[in-house]
């Protein structure tokens, strides 16, 4: 008996899991080079992704209930991640969050995720991560009540 996680590849493509229209991801960061990283990643991905260039616009953005994933820099000019992490909690949004860090230590890391992080991922060496990290991110937070009703890709028939 295999008792290994079965590769991508081995995955029938009738049970992957595809970004339905309109899954909205926010890009919290202030730093214009990395927002404009993780747009392409997620756009190529295909999905529709906005920005805000400070905590305050963040938190403000992630008030409207649209969008599942958040995904953010640890600590911006104007505050810290945990903001997002209390104004979810406060309005009892339902997005996950995903921190995008260049330099964390395994402490850190940790209580990021004992604190309501979804993940953080290392913006150096983890960049191939960030579409596969959001769309599981995307699926959590559907399963808490989060947005969209995301559907299965159907597999395409041959021509």
């Amino acid at each position: 008996m295999n008792l290994m996680t079965p590769t991508r590849e081995e995955i029938p493509s009738s049970l992957q899991l595809g970004i339905p229209d309109g899954a909205r991801v926010l890009l919290v960061s202030d730093d214009d080079s990395e927002a404009k990283v993780l747009r392409n990643l997620l756009c190529k991905a295909g999905f529709s992704s906005e920005s805000a260039c400070c905590i305050t616009a963040g938190c403000d953005a992630a008030k409207s209930g649209q969008f599942q994933v958040v995904i953010s820099i640890p600590q911006l000019r104007d505050g810290s991640w945990r903001r997002l992490i209390d104004i979810a909690s406060h309005y009892d949004l339902r997005f996950e969050l995903i921190l995008w860090a260049r330099y964390f230590d395994f402490r850190d890391w940790g209580k990021a995720l004992d604190d309501g992080a979804f993940d953080v991922l290392d913006s150096i060496h983890e960049g191939s991560r960030v579409v596969e990290a959001t769309k599981c991110a995307f699926w959590a937070a559907y399963l808490k009540g989060a947005g969209l009703s995301p559907k299965p890709l159907r597999p395409h028939k041959a021509a």
